[in-house]
């Protein structure tokens, strides 16, 4: 087998087209991308496109479209190309016809008539004897006359592969050492009788064509590894691959519910966190945590200490919990993480689209960058900074009726009207003497400053929570808070 510290890692990301990518994709990608970083290794991304009735271009430009905006990087691949190419299976299918006549010459495969029928007639009478119910290995040996008699009756056939009468072991790098025995590893189809050539043999072909040294991927994969495993012996005696790669089996992603993280559940698609605001480096992030650990006190670091970090060999073989209020958490430290100028660019589809659809050329640049630094430090996810910068940027304040009712309480229009005189004859310079004003207010009608300053919040920002009151104010100015404080009392006195 391949060593685990060669430096001539190859790992691969072979995904199929088939709808929106999905965070366990994700993470299968990053654990394989970070582990070829950390070995000096090489990333072959490779596209299983066999299945015609459910590929797409769509999918496929997707999922090229989410590595680039992941930053996961490839070496080998589409769009780069590589020597081991095409590396699409649709477009290498006359290489997997030639390699399964190889299998069948050698005796490793063989013709299987066997119909739909009998074989549940079969398992259902293995399951009622107690036996395992796979297959039973009925055409293994037949006859030259029993062939051609199935052949005059028009029976369609399918390859299956021969597997050894003998217990297939292994080493898993997230596992350990795992065996299985024949009874529970059946001969099994390789090519349909169409001839359309099945996962169960492009997989592992192209694994060992492009020289594959170490598979990573999903736990719900592990039942299909001793298959593979035999099949990769039978094309290193044909002289087709030279080692039997190295196994690393990722722990499930689990959802609500303590189920496996399904990708047509809600949080499952990565497109929502793209949409949402996930910064690449927040996602990878959390991803990464889902099965390995950067240490035991600390969850946030960047992808350069992800990679010199990382080791498949600390991977966890436990379930991992997908909690997306943690991923919320480690984004937005992240978002705290970019220097100011690149966290206002990052914000960019989710200001100026916005406010040129509400308000044309509403957008004012220079009230951004001053209002920016203070909504940095507020943000779990970028799409938030529209709620919470739209008041600078509209004639009017969009008012949240829960918290105009929640802070207009009591006797607010006094309040205003002493908060506004307040305010009209402060320094409009400092938000510091912007909140002695307000403070002022409150004390003359018995209240702190928390309680004194809702109602004004919600005047000119229309919400009672948001980023911070007297930065805010001191960045939109004197004329329009002012302005909104009235429009506040006469919306009180209707």
């Amino acid at each position: 087998m391949a060593s685990a510290t060669s430096p001539s890692v190859r790992v691969r990301f072979c995904p199929s087209p088939t709808g929106n990518p999905h965070v366990g994709l994700v993470r299968t990608a990053l654990f394989n991308w970070a582990f070829a970083r950390h070995t000096g290794g090489t990333m072959v991304f490779r596209i299983e496109d066999t299945d015609a009735a459910r590929d797409s271009e769509e999918s496929y430009d997707q999922l090229l479209d989410s590595m680039r905006w992941l930053g996961l990087d490839w070496d080998e691949g589409p769009g780069i190309g590589g020597p081991h190419a095409p590396y699409r299976q649709s477009e290498r299918m006359d290489i997997y016809a030639d390699v399964a006549k190889k299998l069948q010459d050698a005796g490793h495969a063989y013709d299987c008539y066997c119909s739909a029928p009998e074989l549940d007639e079969r398992r259902a009478a293995a399951r009622a004897a107690g036996r395992p119910s796979g297959y039973d290995g009925h055409c293994r040996d037949l006859g030259a006359g029993q062939v051609e008699a199935y052949k005059a009756e028009g029976r369609p056939s399918i390859v299956r592969f021969r597997m050894p009468d003998e217990p297939i072991t292994f080493t898993d790098l997230v596992r350990g050492e795992l065996t299985f025995t024949p009874e529970n590893v059946p001969d099994f189809g390789i090519v349909r009788a169409n001839g359309a050539p099945l996962y169960t043999l492009v997989n592992p072909v192209d694994d060992a064509l492009m020289e594959i040294t170490h598979v990573l991927r999903g736990e719900d994969l592990l039942s299909s590894t001793p298959r593979q495993v035999a099949l990769y012996k039978a094309l290193i005696e044909l002289g087709l691959a030279s080692y039997v790669p190295v196994f690393g089996h990722l722990p499930y992603v689990m959802g609500e519910g303590n189920k496996k993280l399904s990708k047509r559940d809600p949080e499952a698609s990565l497109n929502l966190y793209r949409e949402r605001g996930f910064l690449p480096e927040g996602l990878l992030n959390y991803l990464s945590l889902l099965g390995w650990s950067f240490s035991a006190d600390e969850d946030v670091f960047t992808v350069a200490q992800l990679i010199e970090k990382f080791d498949i060999a600390d991977v966890n073989a436990n379930p991992a919990r997908f909690d997306l209020k943690k991923a919320e958490a480690i984004n937005a430290d992240h978002i705290r993480m970019l220097d100011v100028k690149a966290f206002a660019e990052a914000c960019a589809p989710w200001l100026r689209a916005p406010f040129a659809s509400w308000a044309p050329e509403a957008f004012d640049q220079a009230a951004w960058e001053a209002i920016a630094p203070h909504a940095q430090t507020r943000l779990q996810v970028l799409s938030d900074i529209t709620a919470n910068v739209d008041f600078l940027f509209l004639d009017e304040p969009v008012h949240d009726e829960a918290s105009w009712a929640k802070a207009m309480k009591g006797e607010p229009a006094a309040l205003l009207t002493t908060a506004r005189a307040k305010l009209e004859a402060a320094d409009w310079s400092s938000a510091e003497a912007l909140k002695e004003a307000v403070l002022a207010a409150g004390e003359a009608h018995g209240l702190k400053l928390g309680k004194a300053q809702a109602p004004v919040r919600v005047a000119v920002t229309g919400r009672t929570v948001g980023l911070p009151l007297f930065e805010s104010l001191e960045i939109l100015g004197k004329e329009k808070t002012l302005v909104r404080i009235d429009a506040a009392l006469a919306k009180l006195a209707a």
